[in-house]
């Protein structure tokens, strides 16, 4: 897949089969789309194309809204689209003066003159241009004039990308893992750095890695502990131009995840720790990415630091019989 995080980068192609979107998450309701963006471009040797936008439209439009909570940030996302197979991927800056865009303007600029589209792939719901007043109609309008036709999404399968995203959202916020990773069809994730944090972990004989998301709009699950693996990167990878690279892990291990605001240490700020299970090495400044694979507990208080010390080592155990389950394939 090659990246390109402006339009002016990109080089008009003789047959390119576009579609446009968030789609955040890339989950299973996405995938009908993008199969049906990779079946067309077989059918007619063409090229997939899909268009997205930085920093995600609402944030710009509605600028004081802070409800947007995303399942992907945006390496996370770069990640999956490339595992689904798109040829290309523009990121384009979304700001003020290009969502001002005419509908007109909009189709024959970007669409047919940025990008050579001879095939766009859209659902009946999506707008675009200047109040969002483009629909699939403004479209088919214009294919004759400017050459491409227009293949809309089937109902259904717009219904399977809203009620895959509202159902993954809600999973995560009640700490129901196993259901957000069946709509997601992968481990949800979390991406950041590790930070220094006040040692309470090493004290009581559980070293923690404290980690900074890098996204801030990133949708965090319900406080408690859970199953995770991580994976350690030397350091925060960007998204550039060019062929997509898939950073590998300079290791990766088992771990526990607590997420909450330690009532029972000073209930106030949250936090993400990751307490990996055989491991040593410092990991300060480097990249964590975890993967959340079941949820053990919801956040609780303690009267003492001891009982909370006996809690952890029972949870620690759960999780080394999960993982020990999961690596012989055992249920029971």
């Amino acid at each position: 897949m090659k990246i390109y995080r402006n339009l002016d980068e990109f080089e008009p192609l003789d047959y390119a089969i576009v579609t446009i979107g968030t789609f955040d998450g890339v989950h299973v309701g996405h995938q009908k789309i993008l199969n049906k963006l990779t079946e067309l471009a077989k059918d007619n040797t063409g090229e997939t194309v899909l268009l997205t936008f930085y920093p995600h439209p609402r944030l710009i439009i509605n600028p004081d809204d802070e409800s947007l909570r995303l399942i992907n940030d945006i390496q996370e996302k770069v990640q999956r689209l490339a595992f689904s197979g798109v040829d290309h991927l523009i990121i384009t800056p979304f700001t003020r003066d290009f969502s001002n865009q005419s509908p007109e303007e909009y189709i024959s600029k970007v669409l047919v003159n940025k990008i050579g589209c001879k095939r766009i792939v859209i659902g009946y719901d999506h707008h675009f241009g200047k109040n969002r007043s483009g629909t699939i109609n403004d479209l088919i309008d214009n294919a004759s004039i400017y050459d491409y036709t227009v293949e809309e999404i089937a109902e259904q399968d717009i219904e399977d990308v809203a009620v895959s995203s509202t159902r993954i959202r809600e999973s995560l916020i009640k700490g129901d893992i196993q259901t957000a990773n069946k709509y997601l069809g992968y481990h949800f994730e979390l991406t950041g750095t590790v930070i220094r944090g006040d040692q309470i972990g090493r004290e009581i004989g559980f070293p923690t890695a404290n980690l900074h998301v890098h996204e801030r709009h990133k949708l965090i699950p319900a406080y408690g502990i859970y199953a995770v693996e991580a994976e350690i990167f030397p350091r925060t990878s960007e998204v550039v131009s060019g062929d997509y690279f898939q950073p590998q892990p300079e290791r990766i291990a088992h771990g526990m995840c607590y997420i909450g605001t330690r009532p029972t240490v000073d209930g106030m700020n949250r936090k993400i720790e990751v307490n990996l299970l055989d491991f040593n090495d410092d990991l300060y400044s480097k990249t964590i990415r975890i993967k959340f694979l079941e949820f053990i507990r919801h956040d609780q208080w303690f009267e003492s630091l001891e009982l909370m010390q006996e809690q952890i080592k029972l949870d620690e155990i759960a999780i080394r019989d999960f993982f020990e389950k999961k690596d012989t394939g055992s249920s029971n």
